[in-house]
């Protein structure tokens, strides 16, 4: 396992359990609603329908929906490894789908993963045909300010990867240079507020074509999370070598319609779950072994 990678997962599960500690009304609390068992009827709002049943008619109507439908239809790019993309069977996996299948597991109902396209899922999301976005999203991204979120489950770095064999070895080496990035990503925002954008020539492109493009020497650069950087490495034995120096720290969330508050805070009591029994541990092991 990359020591640099496993940091950076248990900073994030520890900025999961400090945020959701200091999180008022609109989060849950993990040590008293959320346990490795819960699963419908048992949820925060069940239990507050019990206690008030003159005030159950106020609660919106996302959770009751979700229970209704028997699913949770989770909106997604099938082309960010490692989190959420297509394996040569053509299923979809990752790190992300592992932890809404977990989620969907203990609330009792069935995961199914819908793929959109990156500028679509805020289409989608409003129009109904998706009950949320859970697509490694970025807590400050452009797209996160119009979205209802759960707390942060997971927190990574903003990397350079380069060629074993290039000649770009500190962020000094990179003036002038190309730099890949993902259309649409949060590596692609923080790239573009950093120190070292005005000194780069920027290449924007879609899905994991950076990677290729760098490896054909049209780019001498790729800007991405840590995560996806070691997956390259690691799992799939790629000759990169990791920039010493970061250039952003990102945590990644699950986004909701801005007025689904009762399926965010159940997903979120989920998380929360798997924070304390140690799942989400577990699932971030099983993404980051070599």
């Amino acid at each position: 396992m990359n020591n640099k990678f496993f940091r950076s997962i248990l900073a994030g599960l520890s900025a999961v359990s400090m945020i959701s500690a200091m999180t008022g009304c609109s989060s849950t609390n993990s040590s008293d609603s959320a346990t490795k068992e819960t699963v419908p009827p048992y949820t925060k709002y069940s239990a507050e329908e019990e206690a008030n049943p003159d005030t159950s008619s106020k609660l919106d109507q996302s959770l009751q929906n979700v229970y209704d439908n028997k699913k949770l239809v989770i909106g997604l790019d099938t082309g960010f490894q490692p989190m959420s993309f297509t394996d040569e069977s053509g299923e979809i996996i990752g790190f992300d789908i592992d932890i809404a299948q977990e989620v969907c597991d203990r609330m009792g109902i069935e995961l199914v993963k819908q793929p959109v396209s990156h500028d679509k899922l805020i289409e989608e999301l409003n129009a109904g045909r998706i009950d949320c976005i859970w697509n490694g999203l970025s807590a400050n991204s452009e797209m996160a300010a119009d979205l209802n979120l759960s707390n942060p489950y997971f927190m990574t770095d903003i990397a350079i990867i380069v060629p074993t064999d290039s000649d770009i070895k500190t962020m000094d080496d990179l003036s002038g240079k190309t730099v890949g990035v993902q259309k649409g990503s949060a590596a692609q925002e923080i790239l573009e507020a950093s120190d070292i954008f005005n000194d780069i020539t920027e290449s924007v492109y879609d899905d994991n074509t950076a990677i290729e493009e760098m490896e054909a020497g049209s780019s001498d650069a790729v800007c991405l999370d840590l995560a996806a950087a070691n997956y390259y490495i690691f799992q799939l034995g790629k000759k990169f070598a990791i920039l010493d120096e970061s250039i952003g720290t990102i945590e990644y969330v699950v986004g909701f319609r801005t007025e689904d508050m009762t399926l965010r805070d159940e997903v979120q009591n989920q998380l929360d779950a798997m924070e304390e029994d140690g799942k989400l541990t577990e699932l971030s092991a099983k993404w980051s072994s070599n």
